[in-house]
């Protein structure tokens, strides 16, 4: 359920009151209030831009005299209480301050009359103003990054503060202005609703919506761009992660592959150790004479061994030399 002060069910505008005026905003205000006055009796409009109705009558030399009250027609009466009802409705619209500057008014076009001099200044500062906002209004461009909406919000704001001070513009010259103001970025917009269109008789609202609806496919063709954008971007970071998680599982496996293999060289490596250790334990024996304590070509009894047969070689040798030498000595 909504609450009283959800912002989406704010209270409006009541249009049985007057816009209230505080002493800000005047131009805004002075708008308002003149659209006020002229939807509660356009004859209350006139009385508070002309100035009252004053019955008159002759005298003796036929000049024109205000009529005493007593003789007023029921015509008269009604005419003349607009101007009672035109200075309640200001009135009502003014806070304590502002009704201080006008309370000694006696009509509604004499305080209409003061509050402009009052926040529009004399005829003077006016046109100093007038001059300030012209130039304004012919330096006005679009904004980079501006939408349509604001851009035009902006351009009214100066166009009616003009108008409140005296200065208007017909609809022709907003179109041209407008269409001056865009950026080169709607050169081709421009282009088209120059060649296409009769500027002299668009109306402003026309231009508008053109505008307005050629920025919302601007905008919807940059989305659709951006959207290819984040998925070629999201592609792209995705093969990157395979690509990163395929570098993960390599390291990974040859991390183990590694530890594999490095636990397997450390176990022959304790292997042999261990083998080593074992065959330092057993004695050492003899091949020849199988007794420990030497190993074979160090055996005592197989260097005897080899000793005798040494000696025996050397004397058979001896022998067949000098059975030689006889036979020699026989042929000769």
């Amino acid at each position: 359920m909504a609450t009283q002060n959800d912002s989406t069910f704010r209270e409006g505008q009541s249009t049985t009151r007057p816009p209230y005026f505080d002493g800000n905003e005047y131009p805004y205000w002075k708008t308002r209030m003149r659209i006020y006055l002229q939807a509660l009796d356009y004859e209350i409009w006139e009385i508070v831009n002309d100035g009252p109705f004053m019955p008159l009558t002759k005298n003796e030399v036929g000049e024109d005299i205000p009529k005493p009250s007593r003789d007023w027609n029921e015509f008269e009466k009604r005419k003349a209480s607009l101007n009672s009802k035109a200075m309640n409705a200001l009135f009502c619209a003014l806070d304590k301050k502002e009704f201080h500057i006008v309370s000694s008014c006696k009509s509604a076009n004499e305080i209409w009359h003061k509050l402009e001099v009052a926040y529009e200044g004399t005829n003077q500062v006016k046109e100093s103003k007038i001059s300030r906002y012209t130039r304004q209004y012919e330096l006005f461009q679009m904004e980079q990054n501006e939408n349509v909406y604001s851009m035009y919000t902006r351009f009214t704001n100066i166009v009616n503060t003009l108008g409140a001070l005296g200065k208007t513009f017909s609809n022709s010259e907003k179109v041209k202005k407008i269409i001056r103001s865009l950026p080169k970025e709607w050169r081709p917009k421009r282009t088209a609703i120059e060649e296409a269109k009769d500027l002299n008789v668009l109306p402003i609202d026309d231009l508008i919506g053109s505008l307005i609806s050629y920025e919302e496919d601007l905008a919807a063709e940059k989305g659709h761009e951006e959207k290819k954008k984040n998925i070629a971007l999201k592609a792209s970071k995705r093969e990157s992660d395979e690509e990163s998680e395929m570098d993960d599982e390599e390291l990974a496996m040859l991390a183990r592959r590694f530890r594999k293999f490095y636990k397997k060289n450390n176990e022959q490596r304790k292997f042999r150790g261990y083998k080593n250790k074992k065959e330092k334990k057993e004695p050492i024996t003899c091949y020849e004479c199988k007794k420990p304590g030497h190993i074979r070509p160090k055996c005592p009894i197989l260097n005897k061994l080899k000793k005798k047969a040494m000696v025996a070689t050397w004397d058979d040798s001896d022998e067949e030399t000098s059975d030689d030498d006889e036979q020699q000595e026989m042929q000769i």
